[in-house]
């Protein structure tokens, strides 16, 4: 693993944004898989304002998303698809047919898991995955269970993850409790994956994922065995790195 520590958060986005744009400009028709919550802000907006610049073209970019919350209308503030437009697609030129994302609302959520398989491997596979972590160590909506979940699936969220998402809704009782969500088996495909942290609650999550054993206890903890990992964190998250 490529381990990156960094002074703060705008150092992370300025790093990361230049990571992401450095794949599209090495690839132009590259296959990106975005993540969405606070993590991924500051490179989104670095990304945007390289595109602004004239530095990188998104024309030929197809983009999937990690994950969905279930049964939330997508123009809800708090959906992934509205803050993925928000933060990123309406301020560049990716082509709206680019753009995948699970459908948190369809009838046959199963089915719907198997097609956005299907449509990964129709494009070819992911090439650069963009990851944040939970403070339990999930990746994507992949939390601690008994076992690791090979592929895209439907999850029930922990109380854990349910309490950290609260921040973004007006209750804690507004927060869906179900998700779809890319399995370990998906991610595990990407051919290189960029995991960002902030902060020392995410600190114990880092050094389980970078040298603890591999369990489904803790799922970033299977990165260990992927061949093209890099962390970027800010001092708090690497607190506990030896």
């Amino acid at each position: 693993m490529n381990v990156l520590i960094y002074e703060n958060e705008e150092q992370i986005g300025i790093a990361a944004g230049n990571y992401m744009c450095g794949q599209v400009l090495a690839k132009p028709n590259s296959v990106l898989g975005l993540a969405t919550g606070s993590t991924p802000l500051k490179p989104y907006g670095h990304m945007i304002k390289l595109y602004e610049n004239g530095a990188v073209d998104f024309s030929k970019v197809t983009t999937f998303n990690l994950d969905e919350y279930c049964r939330l209308d997508v123009n809800d503030v708090n959906s992934y698809h509205r803050f993925m437009h928000d933060n990123l697609f309406d301020h560049i030129n990716i082509p709206e047919e680019n753009i995948n994302f699970l459908d948190g609302n369809a009838e046959n959520l199963e089915a719907e898991c198997a097609e956005y398989e299907r449509k990964i491997k129709a494009a070819g596979g992911i090439d650069i995955q963009l990851l944040g972590i939970g403070s339990n160590g999930h990746i994507a909506f992949n939390e601690p269970s008994e076992s690791f979940q090979r592929w895209t699936h439907v999850v029930q969220l922990k109380e854990s993850t349910i309490k950290d998402n609260s921040r973004f809704f007006k209750s804690i009782d507004e927060v869906p409790t179900q998700a779809v969500t890319m399995g370990i088996g998906s991610i595990m495909q990407a051919k290189r994956i960029l995991i960002i942290a902030l902060g020392e609650n995410k600190a114990k999550a880092i050094k389980q994922l970078i040298d603890g054993n591999v369990t489904p206890q803790c799922p970033a903890s299977v990165l260990q065995f992927h061949t093209d990992v890099t962390l970027m964190l800010d001092k708090g998250a690497a607190s506990l790195i030896d």
